[in-house]
């Protein structure tokens, strides 16, 4: 068997509809580790559905359960053929968000697999069963082909990715042996564009930040008090200003990356942002200037304000309100320390005559850090050559993605190159109604995985 005759038979896999079938089982797991109440179905799903299929792969497969008490269970297969040859670490998550099936288009369930033209829909399509069960399927195809990987394989899949991943470093930290590998090719998120497979070697970290300003017991009528009363919304809103100008640009500076790395400047050179079909218009004149979109997604921090409450907004009465609060969120790269940001947005108030507004990092947000590889790097050179070489077109290579994942524990704790293949598109609906995938790009999906991973068994690759 060769190369191509891997990639021919996961076509094949595609297009007589065994790979829908398999993941029209996944999607009928109700695996919401938002809902309480559907935590048995973290279970099933890796007790009934991803055990049996390793085990049929010839992976010895353990299931593990979260050391903090409100994570889900982790699953661990393992294929070791040979202490000698390299190890590959293969990361997914089996739980998805809210079903939310009230809100789906009419004729559309959550749970239930339905193509409508080039649209795959269900929930965890997209985000994450539609792109484990590629990788799971690659592999599968290699072994059968081979009779063998030429590498050694572990499959980590956890439960808890959607609600923040509780447990996963303490996991990794106490079963760091059992997972240790010399690589991670993993699978989740969306390429740059729909048309152009893509890598990226690490993600933004997310750090969410609460504002906080308390005037007085209770509301005040705003026809007797109104003038005589300071409005927190309103010193609220001005404090905010200070923070972010009408076009975006973040003013507390110390927020900021000094610089973007030239290496991964250059790597976005070629790259542009697509918002797809469905997806909103680019606004060009926001945030950074001296940017280029992609620049500002990939390279740069950023400072949003995700919720703003003041009053009764559903509600409203005829009162001066006591309190104003904001939900803020910073995404940040590598190239900020997150330990400073709050510090420094208390100075910031506090020059600007702000000092009764209090500022915390929000609790209960269990978020990842930022992680990095550098383009330049062997690894990262290999993987992109196959994955050129299977689809005839270089990739678009990121640095790292927009938005948040837990490769820190990969990178960091575990210490591994990480190296991310996705298998979804921006207009995807990843975590609202309706989540799909596009069909030609699950199917390029498996061709691209079983590339590499023939690629990783036959070598020559990085020592």
């Amino acid at each position: 068997m060769s190369r191509e005759a891997v990639i021919e038979s996961l076509a094949a896999h595609y297009d007589d509809g065994t790979y829908l079938n398999d993941l029209a089982r996944r999607v009928a797991y109700r695996t919401e580790s938002q809902v309480p109440s559907s935590r048995q179905h973290l279970y099933f799903y890796l007790q009934e559905e991803i055990g049996p299929t390793l085990e049929r792969m010839g992976y010895d497969v353990q299931i593990i359960e979260n050391p903090v008490p409100d994570g889900g269970p982790f699953l661990v297969g393992r294929r070791i053929e040979d202490a000698a040859l390299p190890t590959v670490l293969t990361y997914g998550h089996g739980d998805v968000v809210r079903g939310l099936e009230p809100e789906w288009h009419e004729g559309l369930d959550p749970w239930t697999l339905k193509i409508d033209g080039e649209k795959i829909y269900g929930r965890g399509v997209a985000d994450n069963k539609g792109q484990h069960s590629i990788n799971m399927a690659a592999l599968a195809a290699v072994i059968e082909a081979r009779g063998s990987l030429g590498f050694n394989s572990i499959f980590m899949i956890e439960t808890s990715e959607e609600i923040g991943s509780p447990g996963i470093k303490e996991f990794c930290a106490q079963y760091k042996d059992l997972i240790a590998a010399d690589l991670l090719i993993a699978s989740d998120g969306p390429r740059l564009t729909p048309a152009r497979p893509t890598i990226y070697l690490g993600a933004r970290g997310a750090m969410n930040i609460d504002f906080d300003l308390r005037l007085r017991a209770g509301g005040h009528h705003s026809g007797n008090w109104g003038g005589l009363l300071a409005n927190p919304g309103m010193i609220l809103a001005h404090a905010l200003s200070t923070i972010v100008d009408r076009n975006g640009k973040v003013l507390v500076r110390d927020l900021m990356p000094e610089s973007i790395p030239n290496s991964v400047r250059a790597a976005l050179a070629d790259c542009e942002i697509d918002p797809g079909e469905d997806g909103p218009s680019i606004d060009v004149d926001w945030g950074e200037p001296g940017l280029t979109p992609v620049e500002r997604v990939f390279a740069w921090n950023t400072f949003e304000i995700l919720a703003f409450r003041t009053g009764n907004p559903d509600n409203p009465v005829n009162a001066v309100p006591p309190r104003a609060s904001a939900h803020c969120q910073i995404r940040y790269t590598v190239d900020r320390d997150p330990q400073t940001f709050v510090p420094a947005i208390r100075r910031h108030l506090d020059a600007h005559g702000f000092e009764d507004i209090k500022v915390a990092e929000a609790e209960g947000r269990s978020m990842w850090g930022a992680t990095r590889m550098d383009p330049d790097h062997p690894w990262v050179q290999w993987a992109a050559a196959s994955v050129e070489r299977t689809m005839g077109a270089k990739p678009a290579l990121l640095p790292n993605i927009g938005g948040s994942l837990p490769n820190d524990v990969f990178a960091d704790i575990l210490g591994m190159p990480t190296i991310w293949v996705p298998h979804s598109y921006a207009g995807c609906s990843q975590h609202a109604p309706n989540e799909h995938g596009m069909a030609p790009i699950l199917r390029e999906g498996l061709l691209i995985m079983g590339g590499l991973f023939w690629d990783m068994g036959e070598g020559p690759r990085p020592s």
